[in-house]
């Protein structure tokens, strides 16, 4: 084939070399025969029309050769991918991916909803505070509390500790749960009112510490079960190659990723709101001594020095607020 190839193109540089010599004695103006340039002429046309058929030829029968001389082409790159994994997984697959989205559904759900009444609280609290020491008497509290109702945790206590001290100094101990000092029924009265405030912040904290726990673990089972599931595959089929057991064991991992993208941000949130709730609630057993204290004696223990001083003196305002 190479041959003829090569047989073509040396006619065709042959036959164009003949015709310029024809040419250059024809005008040189060289005495020769009448009938050589002619046949040089006709001869040139002939000689290139055979070598380019001879080309043609062999370049039509060099093409199959060439074309099954080419590797074969790549098979097409399987389709891999989270939504893949999920759509050739069995039962227990689908069921582990439902529950870890149920499980960060639930987790952003509490951390917005605690995250705006955490900030509606503080706000309201610190609201009650700023009136509550600005007051002039109790009564001017009650009346505030009765108007705008017991929003925050430290207006309910100021409520129930007002009540229980004027409920028991008006009618004494009626029953087995009033029974002892006037101290001691605010003070049983004001403990109940803070765990009751205690066990509203904690509220969903539970669920977060569950999530934040779980959630890795069960992402790390559905990708036991992928990677089981795709070895069995891969030992099933005919051929073991790279991208058989890559993509079958990478798309199970995903399982484990998806986890830990659950857990972390309920750790995150559990985290900061047991803060939260460790400094609000130190701030409200700081109200309930000085509530107490003025409740007993009518004055405020004062945090620096430990002792007692005026809560306020009649028709001015307290020179401090010691729990704000």
């Amino acid at each position: 084939m190479f041959n003829a190839i090569q047989n073509a193109i040396f006619m065709m540089a042959q036959a164009g070399t003949t015709a310029p010599a024809g040419q250059g004695a024809a005008t040189s103006g060289v005495a020769t025969p009448g009938a050589t340039a002619p046949a040089a002429g006709a001869t040139a046309p002939g000689t290139v029309q055979q070598a380019a058929d001879t080309l043609n030829t062999a370049a039509s029968s060099a093409a199959p050769a060439a074309a099954a001389a080419l590797p074969p082409a790549a098979p097409p790159a399987p389709d891999m991918g989270f939504m893949h994994f999920i759509a050739q997984s069995d039962f227990v697959g689908k069921t582990l991916f439902i529950i870890l989205i149920i499980m960060s559904l639930v987790t952003w759900y509490l951390i917005v909803v605690k995250a705006f009444s955490n900030l509606s609280m503080r706000k309201r609290s610190a609201d009650f505070l700023n009136k509550f020491w600005s007051s002039g008497s109790l009564e001017q509290v009650q009346n505030e509390i009765a108007t705008h109702g017991a929003r925050d945790p430290f207006s309910h206590l100021a409520s129930h500790a007002i009540h229980a001290q004027t409920h028991h100094a008006k009618y004494g101990a009626t029953k087995l749960e009033e029974a002892g000092s006037n101290g001691e029924f605010v003070t049983r009265t004001m403990r109940k009112v803070m765990d009751e405030e205690t066990a509203k912040l904690e509220n969903g904290l539970t669920i977060l510490a569950s999530v934040g726990s779980t959630a890795p673990f069960v992402g790390l089972f559905g990708t036991v079960w992928g990677v089981y599931h795709a070895l069995v595959g891969i030992g099933l089929s005919d051929g073991v190659t790279i991208n058989r057991i890559a993509g079958p064991v990478g798309e199970a991992l995903i399982m484990t990723g998806l986890g830990l993208a659950v857990a972390i941000p309920a750790v995150l949130a559990y985290n900061a709101f047991v803060r939260n709730n460790r400094v609000f609630l130190s701030r409200l057993d700081a109200f309930a001594h000085d509530l107490f204290a003025f409740l007993t004696t009518g004055q405020q223990v004062a945090v620096s020095d430990g002792k007692v001083r005026a809560l306020r003196r009649q028709g001015t305002q307290p020179g401090a607020r010691g729990s704000e």
